[in-house]
């Protein structure tokens, strides 16, 4: 069953959970990204923060000269004239408006600035995974997939919108804070720093703990999200086998792990703000003791002014250090799920080094192919140079369908070999068959074919040209491929089978669902081809999905057609109208069939057994009933199976 293996590998990879190997590269590398698109929004951001700290320090520094300055002279001297002090009170309203606005463009700058970065990001990410090989979707399900677009990028909005510019602010606002404690009063301005080195310690001591934990805690909402969406696709397969409660328990078990993760980082991260507030509070009662003795003395000049003033800083200069610690933690969620990001963003695309192109090809006046600037119907293979600057040689070589496999091994995992040393013909127009036993490799060929894999030694030709030196939009422009899990994607029944050709007409739709005899049933839904079908046509038989894929891939009109078990969901009346309404189609264009059921496959020019990666005989049927070899014991085997089907059912 799928969820207890994948139970295990999620499992595993929550395990592996640890701090990031390179947090501080891995910061600068998304400040960098993030500046590259909003560099002078994100200096205006930080223009404005100064402008907001240094209407706030200047306000806290007025206490002194209101006490000193205004009020205290009043008091001594008896003149009540107001009108200086309120000359004073609107400068410092004015001030207080600036930070005010200052405060209004920074928070408008940032929503910009974070909502487009995480744009660009998504884009740049989907773009990215479309030009990954098949072999990522294989080894990395679509729940962890899923995960870096939903959970990852979350943690980078809170980073880049709150935690960075919060960390900027606390840094600026504590150095000014700082220099304004030291104007004030040196003796003080130690004892906070004494406190303030304490809290330093305390927030390396348990942000470094609770690190650890964020990190792992998103490789669990990864490996939980793969979990539930494994099931969620799996259902039918849990209810019949009743693995409900097993279900259950492997769900547990990964959110055991997640909550064990969440648990300790936020257990840790909690510590820090009452730990950090209290000191703040310690350090404003020392400063009032020890500040109060010293105006009372008056030893070292300070005054009662600039004792409320240096009180008011006390605060302004602690918070900002808790603040700090808060985000901390922010940040370290955020760099995790960035290192997920740019793990994803720094794996190797698809090789796409060739330079051989399909064009739309005619006959000019001397009966020499040449590329057309219009559509013709007629397909060319146009070589290029791998050099810059060089001619391009100027033969066109038509596109006629021969495939040919020349000593191929090939293994999906290194030390695992599928395929040995297997060599494999298909002449133009002709009709292959691929049989064997479950695992032979018949699938793996067609990879190959498609080039969602490259061999591993030996090479696979297309009329004479090596796959690799075809660029892969061209190779796969004239390769249709129909695979026995059909995928339906949302929308009606009409988009799904124009996704074959994006620019076909509705009668050429029409027409490609009538010859796969899909129009009967079509028009028998609700809204015929209008007809909105669910994720993956969950509101449509099997059978249905399969002739709605095969009319994609027919209106697509390839000159290769690979047919991997396409027609197993189709009861045996369906398929027999299908292969005789096919029969057309397939005149002209090479076709490559995989088929346990040998009936689909008796007028296939050459059969092709295949058995542990090796080629074990080959010919057409009736030359392979005769050799009484392998597929003969295949398909008297199949009879059998037949023959005693229909006496029980007579009986």
């Amino acid at each position: 069953m799928p969820g207890p293996r994948n139970a295990g590998r999620m499992a595993a990879g929550a395990k592996q959970g640890r701090e990031l190997d390179h947090p501080f590269r891995t910061f600068m590398r998304l400040m960098r990204f993030v500046l590259s698109l909003y560099g002078w929004q994100y200096c205006v951001v930080i223009a404005m923060i100064v402008v907001t700290i240094f209407a706030s320090v200047r306000g806290n520094l007025f206490f002194q000269t209101l006490i000193d300055d205004y009020i205290m002279p009043m008091v001594t001297t008896g003149d009540h004239d107001f009108a200086p002090l309120l000359g004073a009170i609107g400068a410092m309203a004015a001030l207080y408006a600036a930070g005010i606005a200052a405060s209004a463009v920074s928070a408008v700058m940032k929503a910009f600035v974070t909502q487009g970065f995480m744009m660009k990001l998504r884009n740049r990410m989907f773009s990215h995974m479309q030009r990954l090989p098949l072999g990522y979707f294989d080894t990395n399900s679509r729940g962890d997939v899923m995960s870096l677009y939903t959970n990852d990028i979350d943690t980078l909005r809170q980073m880049v919108s709150q935690s960075v510019p919060q960390i900027i602010n606390s840094v600026i606002s504590i150095a000014m804070v700082l220099v304004s404690m030291i104007y004030l009063s040196v003796p003080l301005t130690v004892v906070v720093l004494v406190v303030s080195g304490v809290m330093v310690w305390t927030t390396k001591v348990l942000t470094g703990k609770s690190g650890t934990f964020f990190s792992r805690q998103q490789k669990s909402v990864g490996a939980l999200n793969g979990y539930v969406e494994e099931m969620m696709s799996g259902q039918k397969v849990v209810k019949v086998f009743t693995h409900e409660q097993a279900a259950k328990r492997d769900f547990r078990a990964l959110n055991d792990r997640l909550y064990e993760a969440s648990n300790n980082a936020n257990k840790f991260s909690g510590f820090l703000g009452p730990i950090n507030n209290q000191l703040g509070y310690v350090a404003y009662v020392l400063c009032a003791l020890v500040g109060g003795a010293l105006a009372v003395s008056g030893a070292t000049g300070l005054t009662l002014g600039a004792l409320v003033s240096f009180l008011t800083f006390v605060k302004s200069f602690t918070m900002p250090i808790s603040q700090v610690s808060q985000q901390l933690n922010a940040i370290v969620m955020g760099l995790a799920g960035a290192d997920r990001i740019f793990k994803l963003l720094d794996r190797r695309v698809e090789s796409d080094d060739g330079t051989v192109t399909l064009v739309s090809v005619r006959r000019d006046g001397e009966g020499n192919l040449v590329e057309s600037d219009r559509r013709t119907d007629r397909w060319g293979w146009k070589p290029g140079s791998r050099e810059a600057g060089a001619a391009e040689p100027s033969v066109i070589v038509p596109m006629r369908g021969d495939i040919r496999l020349r000593d191929v091994s090939f293994g999906y995992v290194p030390g695992k070999t599928i395929l040995h040393d297997m060599s494999m013909f298909a002449k133009p127009g002709q009709k292959i068959a691929l049989v064997g036993s479950t695992g032979a490799g018949k699938t793996t060929i067609i990879n190959l074919l498609s080039r969602f894999y490259d061999v591993s030694e030996g090479s696979v030709t297309i009329d004479g040209y090596d796959v690799r030196d075809v660029t892969l939009e061209s190779l796969r422009r004239q390769m249709g491929v129909m695979l026995q899990d059909t995928f339906i994607f949302s929308g009606n029944v009409r988009e799904n089978i124009r996704y074959g050709k994006l620019d076909a007409t509705d009668e050429e739709i029409e027409a490609a669902a009538k010859a796969v005899h899909a129009h009967e049933f079509i028009m028998e839904l609700p809204d015929g081809y209008d007809t909105v079908v669910e994720e993956r046509g969950s509101t449509l038989s099997a059978g249905q999905r399969q002739l709605i894929a095969f009319a994609r891939v027919l209106l697509a009109d390839p000159r290769i057609l690979i047919l991997d078990e396409a027609t197993s969901n189709i009861d045996t009346r369906t398929e027999e109208a299908l292969q005789a309404g096919l029969q057309h189609l397939l005149k002209g264009r090479t076709s490559f069939i995989i088929a346990h059921r040998l009936s689909t496959i008796e007028n296939a020019d050459e059969i092709f057994y295949i058995d542990h990666g090796q080629i074990v005989e080959h010919g057409s049927h009736a030359q392979l009933l005769a050799a009484k070899g392998a597929y003969y014991r295949l398909y008297e085997s199949q009879y059998a199976m037949i023959r005693v089907a229909t006496g029980a059912a007579n009986v």
